[in-house]
Formats: structure tokens, C-alpha cells, sequence
């Protein structure tokens, strides 16, 4: 069967409009969390669902877990724990690529990828100027999108 995939679709925090039941609570918390830019709180609720989860979900809930506490770290002014983190967590996605657990995983890597790249770019210098432009210009931070796979209409039988 052929299906089409939405990548535009519900890309930010409005979580109510997706198929909740496909998914834990807990997931769909961490992720509003993410996109919100609780970066700690997003950390607590998706800590406990790792912990709890087994492979494969495991490493995949573990490298959406490390972009999230590089953020943290990122708005901390750890440039190093930014780039380690960033780093681990973009290396544990490709396997996932390009839709798993509802989100577009090739668009969060891409996101994820360019911030780290920035932050290499600037040095740890240069992470007090960038972090007090997040506050006016968020789009160099990742964000996590949920998408839509629906049945392809234009399929024959």
C-alpha cells in the first residue's frame, strides 16, 4: 500500500490535533515540552519513559533526550555540554529516519545538525551573543514535528 507523509504537518506544540492514542502521554508531553522550550522539564518527562522503554525505542527516545538537554545546556551557556550533547544525540537518529514514534525524524536531525554546526562555528566565545539573540529569533533551535501517514487515495487495486 502506498502513503503519503505530511512533513509540514503540526510541526510545533499543537499536540491536540494528532491520534493521541498511538502514542504515550508521556511522549507527547516531552514533546510539547521540547517545542515550548522547557528543555529541564522536558528532560524529566522523557528520562522516565527511556528508562522505562526497551530497544528499539530505547536509543531512539535516548537521542531525542540528549537534543533536548543540549538545548538546556545551550541556554546555560555550556557551549561544550551543547556540542557533546547535540552531537550524541543527532548520531543516535539516523536508524530512525524518516518518520518514527510520529515525529519527522530527518527534519529534527537536519534542525539539530545546523544548530551544532553554528555552535562549532562560533566557539565557546561566542555563546553569550548567541544565546541573547533565542530570546527574539528561536528558529536556530530544533523543533520536533509530528506527522501525518495517511493511505495514498490514488491507489488502485
Amino acid at each position: 500500500m502506498l502513503v503519503t507523509i505530511d512533513l509540514t504537518w503540526n510541526c510545533g506544540t499543537g499536540l491536540d490535533k494528532i491520534m493521541t492514542e498511538n502514542y504515550p502521554s508521556a511522549w507527547l508531553q516531552g514533546i510539547a515540552e521540547f517545542n515550548d522550550g522547557e528543555y529541564y522539564a522536558c528532560h524529566d518527562t522523557l528520562e522516565a519513559l527511556w528508562m522505562d522503554s526497551i530497544d528499539p525505542d530505547k536509543k531512539f527516545y535516548q537521542g531525542v533526550l540528549q537534543i533536548a538537554v543540549a538545548c538546556y545546556h545551550l541556554h546555560n551557556r555550556n557551549w561544550r555540554g551543547a556540542v557533546i550533547l547535540l552531537g550524541e544525540g543527532i548520531g543516535r537518529l539516523p536508524y530512525y529516519q524518516p518518520v518514527y514514534a510520529g515525529i519527522d525524524v530527518t527534519g529534527l536531525i537536519r534542525s539539530s545538525s545546523n544548530l551544532l554546526k553554528i555552535l562549532q562555528s562560533i566557539g565557546s566565545d561566542g555563546i553569550d551573543g548567541f544565546v541573547d539573540r533565542l530570546p527574539q529569533d528561536r528558529s536556530f533551535l530544533p523543533v520536533v514535528c509530528f506527522v501525518r501517514i495517511e493511505p495514498d487515495c490514488h491507489t488502485t487495486i
